[in-house]
C-alpha cells in the first residue's frame, strides 16, 4: 500500500464501527526463565517472572480493531466465573470496545494459559466447553447481534469451534444487511451460507478442500474446490510469508505477495489479518486496499510475541521501512530507539549497547562489534555526531560525516540499530536504552566505562571486548597522510 493511501485510510478509521461475533476467550501468558530440570520428572522448571492477561479469539479481533483506532462491538459468551469477570474487566478497560457479552452459567469462560520461556512456548493449558451453546443462549446471542449491528460497516464472525457460532447466530449476521467476513476453523464452509469473505489459512483451506496448498497452483485448485463446496462469494487464504491469495466467484485467483518479516510468534496473526481486513472494508475501501492493510498489519504482528495488536504508528513505520534500504531503516532517533527496544523486550530479547566515533571503519571495528553482538540478542551502536567527534578528536575530524558513518555501521549484520548522539558522552542515550549489557573495548577499565554505574544499578553487566592489534582510525589517517606526501 502506498504511504499516502495508508495515511488517508488511517485518518478514516476513527469513524469506523465493526461488529465482532464469535468465541471469546481469555488468554493468559505466564513468562519465566528455564535454568534447570525438575528432580521429580524429566521436565523443565519455569521460574515465574510475570503474567499478562488479554482477550483472545473474537476478543483478540476486537482488540485489533480497537488498536487500529476503530470502534467495535463484541458479541460472545462468557461463564459466571472468575475468567468471565476478567473478560468483562478487559472489555470495560478499552474505551473503543462495546461489550455485548452473554453470560451462560452452565459453561466456563474459555481460558488458554501459555507458559513461555524467552520466546518459546513450553506448554498450553486449556479450560473450555466445545459443545454447542443452549437454545436460550443462542437466541440471546442472535438478539445481541441485531442490537449492535445498526451503524456498523461490517460484521466479523470468528468461529473457533467452541459452540458459540450457531446457525441462528450466522443467520442474524447475514440478515443484518452488512458485509459478513468469516474466520473459520471448521472443516466445512457450507454452514455459513452466502457470506462475503471466508478467510482460512493455508492449512484450514487444505482441510476444507481436501487438496494440498503448498504452491500457487495448488492453492488455486484448492480455492476453486472450496468455492464449489460452499456458497461464499469469495475466499481469501492467508499463506504466511507467501502472502495471501483471493478467489472471487467467476474471476481468476489473484495472489498478493507478502513482505519478508522476522517471525517471532504467529499466535493471533489471523485475528490481526481479519481485523484489518474488516476495518478497511468498513472504512469504505475496495477489497484490494483492505487486503493490503491486512497483509501489512499481520506482517507487523508476527514480529511480536503473544496475541499481539498493531497500532497505526507501527503500520506507518512498516510502510516507510519497506521503501528504505535495510541500512537506512536501522538508523534511528533516540525516541524510535526506545520504541524498538520496548518491542524487543516484549519478545524477551537481551539488549546490548556500545558506542564510538567509528570514523574510518576497519577490521578491528568489525571484530569488536561482532564480539559485542555475541553477548546479546540485539546490539545498539551509539555513534557520535560530527560536532561531538570534533570535540573529542580535534579539527579535521571526522573524516567521514555522520550520515556516512551511521550507514556503514548499519550495513553490518552484527548491528541491529544505530543511534546518533550529539553530547560528548552517550550517557543520556544509555539511560534511555537501559541495556542489559554495556560493551566497551578492553583498553578501558570497567570503572572508566561511561554509564557503567547506571547499567549495574538496574542489574545489567559490563563487558570488555578484546581489540585487534595494529588497527585504529588514527593509524589509518596517519598512513593516508604519509602516502599523500610521497
Amino acid at each position: 500500500m502506498e504511504f499516502t493511501s495508508l495515511q488517508d485510510l488511517i485518518r478514516s478509521i476513527p469513524s469506523v464501527r465493526v461488529v465482532c461475533v464469535g468465541d471469546v476467550m481469555v488468554d493468559r501468558f505466564v513468562y519465566g526463565e528455564v535454568t534447570r530440570m525438575s528432580a521429580e520428572a524429566p521436565i523443565p522448571v519455569l521460574a515465574w517472572r510475570r503474567e499478562l492477561v488479554m482477550l483472545g479469539a473474537a476478543g483478540n479481533v476486537a482488540r485489533n480493531v480497537s488498536a487500529l483506532g476503530g470502534q467495535v462491538a463484541l458479541v460472545g459468551v462468557i461463564g459466571s466465573d472468575i475468567e468471565g469477570r476478567e473478560a468483562l474487566r478487559l472489555v470495560g478497560g478499552d474505551g473503543r470496545i462495546e461489550g455485548a457479552l452473554v453470560t451462560d452459567t452452565a459453561r466456563p469462560t474459555t481460558l488458554k494459559t501459555r507458559f513461555v520461556s524467552g520466546t518459546h512456548q513450553l506448554l498450553r493449558v486449556d479450560i473450555e466447553d466445545t459443545g454447542p451453546v443452549s437454545a436460550d443462549t443462542s437466541a440471546r446471542l442472535a438478539r445481541a447481534v441485531r442490537d449492535v449491528a445498526p451503524g456498523a460497516g461490517v460484521i466479523i464472525l470468528s468461529d473457533y469451534g467452541k459452540g458459540v457460532v450457531t446457525d441462528e447466530v450466522i443467520a442474524a449476521c447475514r440478515n443484518s444487511g452488512l458485509p459478513v467476513l468469516v474466520d473459520s476453523k471448521a472443516r466445512s464452509f457450507m454452514r455459513y451460507g452466502p457470506v462475503d469473505v471466508i478467510k482460512p489459512n493455508a492449512s484450514e483451506l487444505a482441510h476444507a478442500s481436501g487438496l494440498p496448498t503448498g504452491t500457487d497452483a495448488e492453492v488455486e485448485a484448492a480455492l476453486a474446490r472450496a468455492l464449489e463446496l460452499c456458497e461464499a462469494r469469495s475466499i481469501l487464504v492467508t499463506r504466511a510469508a507467501q502472502g495471501m491469495s483471493l478467489a472471487v466467484r467467476g474471476q481468476p485467483v489473484r495472489h498478493f505477495p507478502g513482505s519478508p518479516r522476522e517471525v517471532f510468534d504467529v499466535s493471533g496473526a489471523g485475528d490481526t489479518a481479519i481485523a484489518a481486513l474488516g476495518t478497511g472494508l468498513a472504512a469504505g475501501r475496495p477489497l484490494d486496499d483492505a487486503i493490503a492493510l491486512a497483509l501489512l498489519a499481520s506482517g507487523v504482528a508476527v514480529g511480536k510475541v503473544g496475541t499481539a495488536t498493531v497500532s497505526p504508528d507501527e503500520l506507518v513505520e512498516a510502510t516507510l521501512a519497506a521503501h528504505m534500504a535495510v541500512a537506512e531503516a536501522k538508523v534511528a532517533t533516540g525516541a524510535r530507539m526506545v520504541e524498538e527496544i520496548a518491542r524487543w523486550r516484549a519478545r524477551g530479547l537481551r539488549i546490548g549497547f556500545t558506542n564510538g566515533c567509528f570514523d574510518i571503519l576497519h577490521r578491528g571495528h568489525v571484530a569488536y562489534l561482532a564480539q559485542a553482538r555475541s553477548w546479546c540478542d540485539r546490539l545498539i551502536v551509539g555513534v557520535n555526531s560530527d560536532r561531538s567527534v570534533r570535540a573529542l578528536k580535534g579539527e579535521g575530524r571526522p573524516v567521514n560525516d555522520l550520515e556516512s558513518r551511521a550507514l556503514v555501521l548499519a550495513g553490518l549484520a552484527s548491528v541491529d540499530l544505530v543511534a546518533p548522539f550529539d553530547e560528548d558522552t552517550p550517557l543520556e542515550l544509555i539511560r534511555a536504552a537501559r541495556p542489559d549489557v554495556l560493551v566497551k573495548g578492553a583498553d578501558y577499565a570497567e570503572s572508566d566505562v561511561v554509564g557503567g554505574d547506571l547499567v549495574r544499578g538496574w542489574g545489567g553487566e559490563i563487558r570488555l571486548a578484546p581489540l585487534v592489534e595494529g588497527y585504529s582510525t588514527t593509524a589509518a589517517i596517519r598512513r593516508i597522510a604519509g602516502e599523500g606526501e610521497q
